[in-house]
C-alpha cells in the first residue's frame, strides 16, 4: 500500500543493520518501524538533555526571596 509519509534512505554498516533487524524480529515489527521508534527515542533523549541543561542554568539564578508562592501563581 502506498503512503504519503516522507521517506528517508539511510546507509548502515552490516553490524548496525543486523542489530536493527534482530530488534525488529524480536518485537515482530518492520525494520522501518524499528528505525522510526529508535529515532524518536534518540530525539526524546536529546530533548531531555537540553531541558536538563536549561533547568541547571535557571537553578543558578534562582532566588527564593523573589519566588512566587503557589497561591500567587494560581490566583
Amino acid at each position: 500500500m502506498a503512503t504519503k509519509k516522507p521517506r528517508v534512505n539511510v546507509v548502515l554498516d552490516k553490524s548496525l543493520y543486523k542489530i536493527i533487524k534482530d530488534l525488529s524480529e524480536s518485537e515482530e515489527i518492520s525494520i522501518s518501524s524499528t528505525v522510526r521508534d529508535l529515532i524518536k527515542e534518540a530525539i526524546e533523549l536529546r530533548e531531555d538533555v537540553a531541558l536538563s541543561k536549561f533547568a541547571d542554568e535557571r537553578k543558578k539564578t534562582f532566588e527564593k526571596a523573589k519566588a512566587l508562592s503557589h497561591d500567587e501563581v494560581w490566583e
